[in-house]
C-alpha cells in the first residue's frame, strides 16, 4: 500500500532528531533537559536558542523563531518545503512518496519542470565546455592564458565559450528542449519575432553551481570592448535568485568537508574567485557584484565563523556594500575587511604581485569597525578645518557602535592621533554622538510588550493545554472564545489531540507558521517554571476565569443589542433570559464563584 504523503512527513520527523540534526549544523551545549546554541538567525554573544529534545522543537527567546525538524533545515538550508523534505529523507534514507490529490500533482509537476530545466542547464552548459576545446575556442583559451588560468582550474569551473547568438537555442531544441523551456531556463531570450537567441551569446561562460552541484545559471564575460557590459549574468529564474546565491560554493562545500575552512574569502565578481583559486586559495566565494543580502550571510555562516572582505580597491567608498558587511556582522560572523592597493581588484593583485603579494594583503586585515572609519576618512580633507569637524563628528557616530569600552579607548587614540583633537575632548564629545545611519541595522520590530490581559491569558491557557500541565488536563477549551485565528487553531488541534490519545506540541508546526508571532509567545513559556508549580497552577484559574468573564461579557453586550433589535415578545424574552443567565454567571464569577 502506497505510504499516505502525511504519515511519511510525520516518520521523517520521528527518524530525524532534531538535536542531531541541529547539531550537525551549530554547536550545541546541553543545560538540564534542554539545549542551548547562539541562534544561528540572528546575531547574538549569549546564547538564547533553545532546544527541547522531548517535545522535539526549537524556540528562539532573541528573534522569536520556532519551529520542527522541517523548519530548521528549510531556513537553515534556504530551501523550500520539498527541499527540506528531500534533504531530511535522504538523511535518513528514506523514498519521498507523492503528495495527495491536487498537491501530489502540482509538487510532482513543479520537481519535473525543476529537474527538467536543471537538466537544459547541464546540456548547456556542456555545449560551452564542448566549445572551448572544440578547435574554434582559441581566443578564449588565449583569454584565460592571459589571465594566469590554468587548463585544469578552468575544467575545474566547468568555463565553456559561446561563439554566437545562434547556436545553443539550435543546439537545446534538437536535444528536445521545448522553447517555452529555453525561455524558463534563463539561458536564452527572444527577439521581437520570436526567433530564439543565446543570452550570453558571444561571452566567456562561467556556469553558476549552487551548493547541491546543479547548474543554475551562467555568468558571461565579453571579451571585445563593446557597448554591451563587460559581465552580464543569466536572469533570475526559478532556478536562480542571485540573492541567495554565492559563486564557487559547491567547491567550498568540498574543502569545508576535506580539510576545514579557518575563514571565507569574499570577492565581488567570479574572475576574482576564479583567479585567487589559480592561487592556492581555495576558500573563496563571489557575491556577483551585488550588495550582500542575510540570505547570503547565512550561507556564509554554514561554512565559517569569519569572513574576510576582499573588495576592489575603490570599494571604500560604497555605502551599500559596507551597509552588506553590517549584515554579516549581524549574522554573527567575524568580519575583517583586506585592504587593496587603490583601483586594484584581487585578480590584478594576483597577476601582478602574485600569491605572496596578496597574502600580505590578508595579513593586514582590518575589523569592519576600524575600514568603516578609513572610509570616512577617505571623504574628507583634514587639513580643512570644518571637513575635519565634520569627519570627527561622523567618526565618533561609528566609534560609538564599539562593542567593549576597550575597543571604543582604542579607537578614540587613534582618531586623537590623526585630527590632533584631545582624547578628553573626543571622549566627551562621544557621549552626545548620535548613532551612524549609513550602517546601523535596522530597528527590531515592536514586541507585544502592551499585549491585552485578553491575548496574555489565552497564551498561558494554550501553553498549560499543549504541555499538558496537570492542572490543565480538565480544562474543556471549546468553553473559551478565541479572538485571535492562531489561538483557536492551536486549540482545535489540542481538542483533536486529546481525543486521539494524546498531544505532541511540535506537531502544531503543521498547522500554524512558525514565524507566528502568538506561536512563538506561546512556545516561550515552556521554559524555567513558567507552566510548573502551585504559583502556575494558580495564575491557569485566574487567566481561565479572565478569559471566561472576558468572554461573557462580550456575549451580553452582543444580547442585549440582540434584545433592542428583537421583532417579536418571543424573540425578546429568549434574548432577556439569556442576559439573565450571563449576568448571573458574571455575577459568580466576581465573586470567586466556579468557573
Amino acid at each position: 500500500m502506497e505510504k499516505n504523503f502525511y504519515d511519511f512527513v510525520q516518520e521523517l520527523k520521528e527518524k530525524n532528531d532534531l538535536v542531531d540534526v541541529i547539531g550537525s549544523y551549530i554547536k550545541l551545549e546541553r543545560r538540564g533537559y534542554n539545549y542551548w546554541a547562539c541562534c544561528p538567525f540572528h546575531h547574538e554573544k549569549t546564547p538564547s536558542f533553545s532546544i527541547n529534545a522531548a517535545d522535539r522543537y526549537y524556540h528562539c527567546f532573541g528573534c522569536g523563531v520556532s519551529g520542527d525538524v522541517l523548519g530548521f533545515v528549510k531556513a537553515y538550508e534556504n530551501v523550500d518545503f520539498m527541499q527540506a523534505v528531500q534533504i531530511l529523507a535522504a538523511r535518513a534514507g528514506l523514498e519521498v512518496p507523492a503528495y495527495d490529490d491536487k498537491a501530489a500533482a502540482a509538487a510532482a509537476e513543479k520537481k519535473k519542470k525543476r529537474d527538467r530545466l536543471l537538466l537544459l542547464m547541464r546540456d548547456a552548459a556542456r555545449f560551452y565546455l564542448g566549445n572551448l576545446y572544440s578547435g574554434r575556442g582559441g581566443e578564449y583559451l588565449g583569454y584565460l592564458q592571459k589571465r594566469g588560468v590554468s587548463p585544469s582550474t578552468a575544467k575545474k569551473f566547468g568555463l565553456g565559450a559561446s561563439f554566437d547568438f545562434d547556436s545553443l537555442p539550435s543546439y537545446l531544441l534538437a536535444q528536445g528542449y521545448t522553447k517555452e523551456e529555453c525561455l524558463e531556463s534563463g539561458a536564452c531570450m527572444q527577439h521581437e519575432n520570436g526567433r530564439l537567441y543565446d543570452a550570453e551569446g558571444g561571452r566567456l561562460i562561467v556556469p553558476i553551481i549552487n551548493h547541491f552541484d546543479e547548474v543554475i545559471a551562467f555568468g558571461g564575460r565579453a571579451l571585445q570592448k563593446t557597448d554591451r557590459a563587460k559581465y552580464k549574468n543569466t536572469r533570475e529564474t526559478v532556478l536562480f535568485n542571485k540573492s541567495r546565491t554565492l559563486y564557487n560554493l559547491n567547491l567550498v562545500k568540498k574543502e569545508k568537508q576535506a580539510a576545514g575552512l579557518p575563514y571565507l574569502i569574499m570577492v565581488e565578481g567570479y574572475m576574482d574567485a576564479i583567479s585567487l583559486y589559480e592561487a592556492g586559495f581555495k576558500n573563496v566565494v563571489a557575491s556577483m557584484g551585488t550588495s550582500l543580502t542575510k540570505e547570503q550571510a547565512r550561507l556564509c555562516k554554514r561554512y565559517s565563523e569569519s569572513v574576510y572582505i576582499s573588495y576592489d580597491g575603490d570599494f571604500a567608498g560604497q555605502k551599500a556594500n559596507l551597509r552588506g558587511l553590517d549584515i554579516l556582522k549581524q549574522e554573527g560572523m567575524k568580519v575583517r575587511v583586506v585592504p587593496l592597493p587603490e583601483g586594484l581588484d584581487p585578480d590584478d593583485v594576483i597577476r601582478q604581485t602574485g600569491a605572496d603579494g596578496y597574502r600580505d594583503c590578508i595579513q593586514k586585515a582590518m575589523p569592519l569597525i576600524d575600514f568603516r572609519l578609513l572610509s570616512v576618512e577617505r571623504k574628507y580633507d583634514l587639513n580643512k578645518t570644518d571637513e575635519k569637524r565634520d569627519f570627527v563628528r561622523e567618526a565618533l557616530s561609528i566609534v560609538r557602535e564599539a562593542e567593549s569600552a576597550t575597543e571604543r579607548e582604542e579607537l578614540l587614540n587613534r582618531l586623537a592621533r590623526g585630527t590632533g583633537i584631545s582624547f578628553a575632548a573626543l571622549q566627551r564629545d562621544l557621549e552626545y554622538a548620535p548613532v551612524s545611519t549609513d550602517t546601523a541595522p535596522d530597528p527590531p520590530s515592536k514586541q507585544s510588550a502592551n499585549v491585552d490581559a485578553e491575548k496574555k491569558a489565552a497564551r498561558f491557557i494554550l501553553a498549560a493545554c499543549l504541555f499538558s500541565k496537570p492542572y490543565a488536563q480538565s480544562c474543556d477549551l471549546s468553553a473559551f472564545e478565541f479572538s485571535d485565528a492562531v489561538h483557536r487553531t492551536i486549540a482545535d488541534y489540542i481538542a483533536a489531540g486529546r481525543k486521539t490519545g494524546g498531544v505532541r506540541p511540535s506537531g502544531i508546526f503543521d498547522l500554524v507558521d512558525s514565524e507566528s508571532v502568538e506561536l512563538s509567545e506561546i512556545l516561550g513559556l515552556d521554559y524555567g517554571e513558567n507552566l510548573d508549580g502551585d504559583v502556575s497552577a494558580n495564575y491557569f484559574q485566574d487567566c481561565a476565569r479572565a478569559l471566561t468573564e472576558k468572554n461573557l461579557r462580550t456575549r451580553l453586550e452582543e444580547e442585549r443589542a440582540r434584545a433592542e433589535r428583537a421583532q417579536s415578545r418571543e424573540e425578546l424574552r429568549e434574548s432577556l433570559a439569556r442576559i439573565d443567565e450571563y449576568s448571573k454567571r458574571l455575577k459568580n464569577l466576581r465573586s470567586g464563584g466556579k468557573i
